[in-house]
């Protein structure tokens, strides 16, 4: 038996618009931006770990090639990465996503350029379009769900191809021996040449070339 509940709760088509209106805002503020970076990694990294301080120095790097920064808006590898931009004169965004137990922006982000999400789908449409590329430092659930959306849809070809990198590999090694040995190899799931879509590197200077690389007579545009 349908309970009350339920069909209340199947009446909410109004939500569309509100679903609506975050990306029509997200759209027509990041679309005036030019080319950012969107860099990931966990809210928990306190200032004093080195990946907190590696952020800040890739960041300004970054931010130095002539390329904004993207983050989450949040605290840890977030507010490094925001720090860093802010710190170079670079352009600092902030996405933000209303959380139950976290998350305030950081103070490193540019005052007009802080958007705020309910939805993490939505929020994660404006990093995939938006960014040039991806840099991923060592996070949790989230940084691991916005690093494989970010593949997927470049092994599926919904998005132009653009680098995603892993920084620190005493971090993404274990994860990336698994795909390699276990979900490529053994059952066949990931081809080889799809085992390229992502590098691993150790230091902002194989960042910094990557970049370079990729984009030598290739313009910065939108992914979609």
């Amino acid at each position: 038996m349908v309970s009350e509940n339920w069909i209340e709760k199947s009446h909410d088509s109004w939500s569309v618009f509100k679903i609506m209106g975050e990306l029509v805002e997200g759209y027509e503020k990041l679309s005036q931006l030019g080319p950012c970076v969107s860099i990931f990694g966990s809210a928990r990294t306190k200032p004093e770990d080195k990946y907190y301080k590696k952020t800040i120095e890739i960041s300004e790097s970054i931010v130095k090639l002539g390329l904004g920064i993207i983050t989450g808006g949040g605290p840890g590898i977030m507010e490094a990465a925001n720090k860093g931009a802010q710190k170079a004169g670079g352009v600092s965004v902030g996405l933000n996503i209303d959380l139950p137990y976290e998350q305030t922006h950081n103070e490193f982000i540019d005052s007009d350029k802080i958007i705020d999400f309910d939805y993490f789908f939505v929020r994660k449409v404006m990093f995939v379009r938006y960014a040039q590329a991806f840099v991923v430092m060592p996070g949790g659930f989230g940084t691991l769900d916005e690093l494989f959306e970010a593949i997927t849809l470049i092994q599926t070809n919904k998005i132009e191809r653009f680098p995603v990198i892993l920084y620190g590999s005493e971090f993404w090694s274990g994860c990336v021996d698994w795909i390699k040995n276990t979900v490529s190899k053994k059952f066949n799931n990931v081809s080889t040449n799809e085992m390229l879509l992502f590098e691993v590197v150790d230091s902002k200077d194989e960042i910094i070339n990557i970049l370079k690389k990729f984009y030598d007579n290739k313009k910065f545009a939108p992914n979609f």
